[in-house]
């Protein structure tokens, strides 16, 4: 599972179904529907705010805001939209290796975005998050 801290808008095809499917996973794990996944690292900042269901149902807007923007029909049926809105801090840090591992990602499925994202600067975290100084957060799971 990866709820990416990179905006959607950087993700392939691949990434952004990924993303949305995943998503929902977390959405049902949150709310006790399943039982796996219940510890798993990437849910713990959601499992930090005050409301987590509220805080999935919002970031699950901007994956099926940036789906629709490419053509794509995620069903926005799956969203609560009554949600109390909230936001999240993730570290400089996060998103640098985030966008890293993206890249390797794209290096083998998708050249033509992975080239893209190379020449990027400044990366973009998704709407949910206010960018924050720091390393890498320390409920990442660190591959080489």
């Amino acid at each position: 599972m990866r709820l990416w801290s990179l905006h959607p808008k950087y993700l392939d095809t691949i990434g952004l179904v990924a993303l949305w499917r995943e998503s929902l996973l977390a959405k049902h794990v949150l709310a006790g529907l399943t039982k796996g996944y219940k510890n798993h690292p990437q849910l713990t900042r959601f499992k930090k705010v005050k409301y987590p269901l509220d805080c999935i149902n919002q970031y699950l807007i901007s994956i099926q805001e940036e789906a629709l923007q490419r053509g794509f029909k995620f069903d926005r049926e799956k969203i609560n939209w009554e949600f109390i809105p909230t936001t999240m801090t993730v570290t400089k840090g996060q998103l640098e290796y985030e966008m890293e591992h993206l890249l390797n990602k794209l290096f083998t499925r998708d050249k033509k975005q992975y080239h893209l994202l190379r020449k990027i600067t400044i990366i973009d975290s998704h709407p949910i998050f206010n960018v924050i100084t720091g390393e890498i957060e320390k409920w990442e799971i660190i591959k080489n």
